[in-house]
């Protein structure tokens, strides 16, 4: 009886969070519905604390920030961006944002929900990226936080996961909590699930989009997306890197983002013609 009720209160949930899309049409016609059943208020928490444990750990190993000219380039580039978000939704401009930047081999960077960026120096420095190339993988991981990529994953791994798990994080993440242990555990499992789910083709195709968008009206050459995959690509003798890992990169991504480009040409040209 105890289990049929636990299942049952999970299906209400699962009925109870429906489908819509998170941003907002632009451009990049990003429209399609998301499977959202986590609240975006639980994996924005879990991410804000797994996000202070990283920082934490960088921190002690002396890796956190180590260069302030290559931070300052960073943080430029990234505030230009962000300052566009709010065209694709408008409560992106309340997120606590953060930027900052951990010396590491890894060719990779990522966006948490609610804004928390981390670039690895191996991106910068494997790459010899250019501002308009950083720009590209920046957008594209904003871009990932904006759509709520993470919770959509985290959202059908509970589901797939016999939807306990999803209860698990309901009781983990709860306001109600009233241990330390729970927000550990908390921030463990946002962690593993950020970082452990990999984002599907269709998310990532989004990421591209939006991305690019986000750059040319931030006044970043939108053709450096293409250079960006490209060196991706080439990286490792021709083994993708670790940042496309679990983002398979392919002719049909470079072949969308030429698509793309003549769209959002436009918005670069005035975005350089207002910052004149």
């Amino acid at each position: 009886m105890k289990t049929t009720l636990i299942l049952t209160m999970a299906l209400a949930t699962i009925q109870l969070a429906g489908c819509a899309t998170t941003t907002n049409s632009s451009v990049s016609g990003v429209q399609r519905k998301q499977f959202l059943m986590l609240s975006e208020q639980q994996v924005e928490s879990m991410s804000a604390e797994s996000y202070v444990a990283t920082l934490k750990e960088a921190k002690d190993k002396k890796k956190l920030n180590t260069d302030s000219k290559e931070l300052t380039r960073v943080r430029t580039i990234s505030n230009r961006l962000i300052a566009q978000a709010g065209i694709f939704r408008t409560d992106s401009n309340t997120w606590k944002w953060e930027v900052n930047v951990e010396e590491s081999d890894q060719v990779n960077a990522y966006c948490m929900p609610g804004g928390k960026i981390m670039v690895y120096t191996g991106l910068i420095d494997k790459l010899k990226a250019t501002d308009d190339e950083l720009a590209a993988v920046i957008g594209h991981e904003i871009a990932h936080a904006l759509r709520e990529h993470g919770r959509e994953r985290m959202s059908i791994a509970a589901v797939q996961n016999g939807l306990l798990t999803g209860l698990g994080i309901f009781a983990a993440t709860s306001k109600n909590s009233n241990t330390a242990a729970m927000g550990v555990g908390a921030a463990a499992m946002g962690a593993n699930l950020f970082f452990s789910l990999p984002n599907g083709r269709e998310q990532e195709r989004e990421a591209d989009r939006i991305g690019l968008e986000l750059a040319a009206r931030a006044g970043y050459n939108p053709n450096a997306a293409v250079s960006l995959w490209q060196k991706m690509s080439a990286q490792n003798d021709g083994a993708p890197p670790e940042f496309l890992s679990t983002h398979p990169s392919n002719e049909n991504r470079i072949t969308d983002l030429k698509a793309l480009i003549p769209s959002v040409m436009p918005l670069y040209q005035q975005a350089k013609t207002t910052s004149k």
